[in-house]
């Protein structure tokens, strides 16, 4: 079947109108009308192809909340009417270690199916995203939404910003009595201040701005450092249990590991175009500390976060745009010009 969509046809091209196929639900399937679609930083680099190896027509959008308009006749988990998200993938090979323990973004079997961007294993082609009226996805890939009607456009944001912060804070086992660090306050970034204050973290922003502080404060962190500081960085060396790094820009990440204490880890979960410069070996081995990186979470890590959010009131700070502001967006978000998440309503899709 067909359905609007909002995508582009290369690289050097903006998003614009076009008709894209959906699938007819299969036995397994969960049909989805989509009214919201967060705006992720991995849109525009994947739009843009500057990660390399984007497939065209591109359309994007992998944070995507919806209702339930039909399902297969093997499908157990949703009814017609469910409020539902989809997040960062639609398939995986079910069967590989990773899988098997419930952690498809690891999949070393055929790889997970992206959103977008991956193939899709039944009409063949790019799978495409959230930015369309309908998405037809199988149940075991489909999220439940337990927040309230009025909440469901700051949902949005929580299937990939959400789980992006959430998995690393889970995985290290952040909690009270920890002083954790975020450093940068974006979409990422004020996902992570809120899930690991609820967590019952200590939580200190590293920015760049002293600017953010009233918000950083506001998300429920107890202090902010500016990173540009060379004497706040110093105060703060050999402080930190745990910091998460959202940047998605190269920088050097010395300053950082160096105010972990021993045994402390630093989490990269923002992806640059370009690489970091090379960390200092003496920093890390000197008081056995960490660089790691983490990668969204799993389906059953993903509706475990929609569930904790819920249960702690979270959602995204958000902008709600149009469907045909989509461009004006991106530049603005190269900017860091939003607070914190742009977030499409589709029904504007009808007038774009």
């Amino acid at each position: 079947m067909q359905t609007q969509a909002y995508g582009t046809e290369a690289a050097d091209r903006p998003l614009e109108p076009m008709t894209i196929e959906r699938r007819e639900p299969g036995p397994r399937d969960v049909a989805i009308d989509i009214a919201f679609c967060g705006v992720c930083h991995s849109d525009l680099h994947t739009a843009r192809n500057e990660w390399g190896g984007t497939v065209y027509p591109c359309v994007p959008g992998h944070e995507i909340v919806g209702r339930v308009t039909a399902v297969g006749g093997e499908v157990d988990g949703f009814k017609v009417g469910d409020a539902v998200g989809v997040g960062c993938m639609v398939d995986s090979c079910r069967t590989c270690p990773s899988c098997q323990d419930g952690e498809e973004q690891y999949c070393t079997g055929s790889g997970f199916v992206g959103t977008y961007g991956g193939t899709d294993p039944v009409l063949g082609g790019p799978t495409h995203g959230g930015y369309t009226r309908h998405i037809v996805v199988d149940q075991d890939f489909v999220l439940r939404i337990g927040h309230d009607e009025k909440d469901l456009a700051a949902v949005a944001p929580l299937l990939c910003a959400g789980i992006t912060t959430y998995s690393p804070l889970a995985h290290w086992k952040v909690g009270p009595g920890q002083k954790v660090g975020v450093v940068g306050l974006g979409g990422l970034g004020h996902m992570g201040v809120k899930i690991a204050a609820a967590m019952g973290a200590d939580v200190t922003v590293f920015s760049t701005s002293p600017d953010k502080r009233d918000d950083a404060l506001k998300l429920g962190a107890k202090d902010v450092i500016v990173s540009r500081d060379k004497d706040q960085m110093r105060a703060a060396a050999g402080t930190f249990d745990f910091i998460l790094n959202t940047v998605a820009a190269p920088h050097d990440l010395d300053p950082f590991v160096a105010a972990l204490k021993r045994d402390g880890t630093m989490v990269l979960v923002g992806v640059p175009a370009e690489p970091h410069p090379s960390p200092a070996v003496f920093n890390l081995v000197m008081k056995r500390r960490s660089i790691a990186g983490s990668l969204i979470g799993g389906i059953r890590e993903t509706q475990e976060m929609l569930d904790f959010c819920h249960k702690h009131g979270i959602t995204s700070d958000i902008e709600m745009i149009d469907m045909d502001e989509i461009n004006h967006a991106y530049e603005r978000m190269l900017k860091s010009d939003v607070k914190y998440r742009f977030v499409i309503d589709m029904n504007s899709l009808k007038v774009a």
